[in-house]
């Protein structure tokens, strides 16, 4: 799965700084997201490859148990069981649903699609969290914005082209799995400052392992020794994008380094060429660059807003 979108980021960047955050320095969490980005795309490269030979299912179970035996260490030293106790269970565990399944559907298209395509329809996110933030938070959203959103809508239609002879139905996969993410990011929002950092990471691992341990059964492929080290390798590479984004914040303001992870639309493209072949085509370019810019610009907005709240 690709990075968390702007808005998830700025949503989730409180509690990033319960775990302790150190004294702002803009260019140390400047190269930190950066180089998350490298890391988050890698991942789905990695992901790719392996969603060719196994099941979606399976391979989004090898990401979230590895996802698992690596927080367990963390959670064991932030206080064991009691980091379970979530002052919105209900919600943690909704947001654990959004995330898996933004996972399994992003992975389910992969098969089908370039990463650098999948990856630009999935940057649709951040105009869904706004979308749904007008109803289940309440919030008001400008003219601005909503010619953003529209904006941002013209692009993804440019990639996936409906109603031509270049429209493939999986690109609606990862469409579908950016509406996950952003249901995912509300929820955040809804239940922000109520439980730790920790908490909603032991839940975000739980809820995922479970459910898709409950499906494994119905879609196992036993894998060979390689593909098992590929899905551990898928696991480590996007939890230390995470975890690299958890620490760009502890030394950057989000306004500045959020936006920094559209540059993982390069990183798609180019890892997308030397591992599969695969070469955007001027559609795709067109319509990733259109998505980034409305990005930016509801980051933006985002940003005014806030500073006029203060």
């Amino acid at each position: 799965m690709v990075t968390p979108s702007i808005a998830e980021k700025a949503a989730s960047a409180p509690e990033a700084d319960l775990s302790g955050k150190a004294a702002p320095s803009q260019f140390r969490g400047t190269i930190l997201m950066v180089v998350s980005t490298v890391f988050f795309a890698c991942s789905d490269v990695v992901t790719k490859e392996l969603a060719g030979k196994l099941p979606a299912i399976e391979v989004a179970w090898l990401r979230y148990v590895t996802f698992l035996l690596l927080v367990i260490p963390l959670l064991l030293t932030s206080g064991g069981g009691s980091v379970l106790r979530s002052h919105r269970p209900g919600l943690q565990v909704l947001r654990g649903l959004g995330m898996v399944g933004s996972a399994l559907l992003f992975t389910a298209g992969l098969p089908y699609l370039p990463v650098a395509e999948a990856t630009a329809i999935y940057f649709i996110s951040p105009i869904v969290i706004m979308a749904l933030s007008i109803p289940f938070l309440g919030e008001m959203v400008g003219w601005r914005r909503w010619s953003a959103a529209f904006v941002g809508l013209v692009g993804v239609l440019l990639i996936i082209r409906p109603g031509t002879s270049a429209f493939e139905m999986a690109a609606l996969l990862p469409l579908l799995g950016a509406t996950c993410w952003a249901i995912a990011a509300v929820v955040t929002r809804k239940m922000s400052g109520r439980d730790q950092a920790a908490t909603t990471l032991a839940y975000s691992a739980l809820v995922g392992v479970v459910l898709l341990t409950v499906l494994l059964p119905f879609a196992w492929v036993t894998p060979d020794w390689h593909e098992i080290a590929l899905g551990l390798g898928m696991g480590v590479l996007s939890t230390m994008g995470h975890w690299l984004v958890i620490l760009a914040y502890r030394h950057a303001n989000a306004s500045t380094i959020a936006p920094l992870s559209y540059v993982q639309l390069l990183w798609a493209g180019v890892l997308g060429y030397l591992v599969f072949g695969s070469v955007p085509d001027s559609w795709t370019v067109a319509g990733a660059a259109i998505i980034a810019l409305s990005g930016l610009y509801t980051a933006y907005r985002e940003r005014v807003r806030a500073g006029s709240k203060t």
